[in-house]
């Protein structure tokens, strides 16, 4: 963060000082207490259960809704402030701003970007979303993560409505900006895809003319973004300005393309497990040429890129040869239909069976049921040998193959119960995957199959 006084800070965000007002804030903002920054300043928001407030004491400085032990800057709505704190940080660094969002592969397409950016600008001179803070708070926390030396931000950013991605272009206004999908994520809270597509076309909605526009030309819902923005359009996708070819798995599902920009090309190996990783590379690659990086040289970063973010597509061997693929981070019918694909291309070379560890997709609203079936639809489709379906609020995706002949279908009450299923039934041959929403914690599945140390313990 560009050091600031407490009492500029103050300032900026129209708040008074309770402490010294000359103390210095360099570290970045930081919202968990338990990792405290150096010369950081701490956000204490008042939650449903938690009172930042109670947790102040030690910060280097506080930004709240009250006085604390700690020097503060008290202010009526800490989290606003922060935003606007944020903004004054962009404006006064020379980072260009890369923004991107979607219903799905954002985080991973913004850890390809990022990756890329690293390798050919210099690890120093990047700041990305970490982990998937793409909210009102992440957004403003990764921004204030850039100083002087920053030359590209890169900023995720998520939407549970209309206006919220256009509230995150205000704190980080793109200069280039991508909209990779539009799909059935969170439709329980949009009410429908074209709600969803209105909401994230805000994104592009806050380009400048000279800015660049980044759209999924495979997707008619984003390419018809185009006439909500008076920046130059970029198409990635099977066809468009930046294309990929000649699509390609190794043994262990992860994908070689070649891109294909203008009359250019190059061949890209990915590290990352799954057909989808395509698209997520693909987006990245045409944000970053539209930055103005040579596509030979995108090309090469992408090929070097490794995963930065846990629990998506985590591709482990264990010593007795079965393989475990942990993507438990989050799930929805895409991306849990794109994960089984990868599963099916990792076990078809092998002699054992394909194994799905599925539980639930949060925030499906009036879809759940049938995001579910549409989940043991395709694993029918696809020729998945075996579906342990976790807890009961996803058992539509057992009923889906219940009615169809397709896969083995066990039924688990709970985390515990599947995985003393898969160790008590899965060979050395097999192919296990473990995925659903975050709320689930099915991480601790893969983990225990993998013989985590550090966590022993279901909770």
């Amino acid at each position: 963060m560009i050091p600031m006084r407490l009492e500029e800070i103050a300032a900026v965000v129209d708040g008074e000082v309770h402490g010294d007002p000359g103390l210095v804030v360099s570290g970045p903002a930081y919202v968990d207490s338990r990792n405290p920054v150096a010369d950081g300043l701490f956000l204490a928001i008042v939650g449903e259960r938690v009172d930042g407030h109670e947790y102040a004491a030690g910060a280097h400085a506080v930004l709240g809704s009250r006085p604390t032990d700690a020097p503060t800057v008290v202010v009526a709505d800490p989290v606003v402030a922060l935003g606007r704190l944020a903004r004054h940080v962009v404006d006064r660094t020379p980072a260009m701003v890369l923004a991107l969002t979607g219903s799905v592969g954002k985080t991973g397409t913004k850890d390809y970007l990022a990756s890329v950016l690293r390798s050919l600008a210099g690890a120093d001179r990047v700041v990305a979303t970490g982990g998937n803070h793409n909210n009102e708070i992440g957004v403003p926390l990764t921004v204030l993560q850039s100083g002087a030396d920053t030359d590209y931000l890169v900023v995720e950013m998520g939407a549970r409505g209309i206006g919220h991605i256009s509230y995150l272009c205000d704190i980080a206004p793109p200069r280039v900006a991508a909209a990779l999908n539009v799909g059935t994520a969170h439709v329980g809270e949009f009410g429908g895809r074209e709600q969803i597509a209105t909401a994230k076309g805000e994104i592009v909605e806050a380009l400048p003319a000279d800015g660049a526009a980044v759209l999924n030309g495979d997707d008619p819902l984003v390419a018809a973004m185009a006439s909500r923005t008076a920046a130059r359009v970029v198409t990635f996708g099977s066809s468009g300005t930046v294309r990929w070819e000649s699509v390609h798995l190794d043994e262990l599902g992860r994908p070689g393309f070649r891109l294909v920009h203008g009359d250019e090309s190059a061949v890209v190996q990915l590290l990352q497990v799954g057909a989808h990783q395509v698209q997520n590379a693909a987006a990245a690659a045409a944000m970053a040429i539209a930055a103005g990086f040579p596509l030979a040289d995108v090309a090469a970063a992408l090929s070097g890129a490794t995963a930065a973010s846990r629990w998506r597509m985590e591709v482990h061997e264990r010593p007795d040869g079965m393989v475990v693929i942990n993507d438990a981070y989050n799930a929805n019918p895409d991306s849990v239909a794109a994960a089984l694909a990868a599963l099916v291309a990792i076990g078809r070379p092998r002699s054992g069976r394909t194994i799905a560890v599925l539980g639930q997709m949060l925030e499906l609203g009036s879809e759940h049921e049938a995001g579910h079936r549409a989940v043991g639809a395709d694993a029918v489709r696809l020729g998945v040998d075996v579906v342990v379906v976790v807890g009961e609020p996803a058992a539509s995706i057992a009923d889906a193959i219940a009615a169809a002949e397709g896969p083995i279908v066990v039924r688990t009450e709970g985390r515990d119960e599947a995985l003393a299923w898969v160790r008590q039934n899965a060979a050395p041959e097999d192919v296990v995957l473990v995925k659903a929403s975050r709320g689930a914690a099915l991480e601790w599945v893969a983990e225990q199959l993998l013989g985590d140390p550090e966590d022993t313990d279901s909770a």
